[in-house]
């Protein structure tokens, strides 16, 4: 198992993820958004598992003007532009992703 768990340092359920693995002793490497973003590739990985509308955290004040933008590409483009308008933590398993604090989720992956 190789889980990543993507989140911003002062995310409540980023911190839950991260104390669910250590529990449970299951190694993981946790990113910090807001300091080194999530590349490309992962946050497509993670919008095929889990669909883009799932990665938009609906609470940020831009939340809204990403929802209208016309094409996925774009949406996918501003995600990356402003790591803030994701929904934290994204917890990553190879191809499985979860975004979201989904501790019955990743009970399936051990």
């Amino acid at each position: 198992m190789n889980i990543q768990i993507f989140g911003k340092n002062k995310c409540f359920d980023t911190k839950k993820a991260q104390r669910y693995f250590k529990e449970r002793r299951i190694k993981f490497q946790a990113v910090d958004l807001l300091k080194y973003g999530i590349s490309r590739g992962e946050l497509a990985s993670v919008k095929n598992a889990v669909g883009l509308e799932a990665l938009i955290d609906s609470g940020h004040p831009d939340a809204a003007l990403v929802t209208y933008l016309a094409y996925d590409d774009d949406k996918l483009e501003k995600l990356l532009e402003d790591p803030r308008l994701l929904r934290t933590p994204i917890v990553r398993n190879g191809r499985q992703a979860t975004v979201g604090y989904c501790p019955e989720v990743w009970q399936t992956w051990t």
